[in-house]
């Protein structure tokens, strides 16, 4: 008998995003398909995670993963077509991306982005706090989460008045004050509330 992990094992994928909720930057999903034979220990949904923990998982997961991909949707594509399908379209983007074919995917959550038409899936599942009991997809959160953070530092750069490298985009009292201050910048999302109400 073999001892050889099955191909639908080793092909099994997790999904996640993070940043949903933010009133500015991007959505940013992804994809892993864990190595059985280089498990990461720790993994857990980012959102339990302290930044330091994350950070290192994180590293672990990119070294040690078969195969990960990240997908993002714009600021002007969840303006263009609504938060929830602008979170899909960048999971499939993420999906799209993995160098391996991701055979069975696992994705936190309630709704399925479009795959069945993408190379080598075989088959999906929408898992509720699937990010919380399932390893794939607890290392997509992690990925994901830290992937966003460092995109808002990178947009705090360009547009410090708004304090993105603190708040990453959430509607803390801070941004919505900087927002009263300055207007929109153009990484806020326009078609959320508190920017069009704010910044008009």
């Amino acid at each position: 008998m073999s001892g050889a992990v099955s191909l639908r094992e080793v092909r099994l994928t997790g999904v996640d995003e993070a940043g949903r909720g933010p009133l500015a930057g991007p959505v940013v999903a992804a994809a892993v398909i864990l190595d059985p034979a280089r498990p990461v220990a720790g993994l857990a949904d980012s959102k339990a995670l302290t930044p330091a923990v994350r950070a290192e998982l994180a590293l672990a997961l990119r070294a040690r993963a078969l195969a990960w991909s990240i997908g993002l949707a714009s600021p002007a594509e969840i303006d263009a077509l609504n938060i929830l399908q602008a979170t899909l379209l960048a999971m499939r983007r993420a999906v799209a991306g993995l160098a391996l074919p991701p055979g069975h995917i696992e994705v936190d959550g309630n709704r399925l982005p479009r795959l069945a038409d993408l190379p080598g899936v075989t088959s999906a599942q929408a898992i509720v706090r699937g990010d919380a009991t399932r390893p794939a997809i607890s290392a997509a959160s992690i990925l994901a989460k830290t992937v966003r953070d460092a995109f808002m530092e990178q947009l705090h750069t360009r547009f410090p008045a708004y304090g993105f490298a603190i708040h990453k985009g959430y509607p803390t009292a801070a941004h919505l004050a900087a927002l009263k201050a300055h207007g929109a910048s153009p990484a806020h999302r326009m078609t959320f509330r508190p920017v069009r109400f704010l910044s008009s």
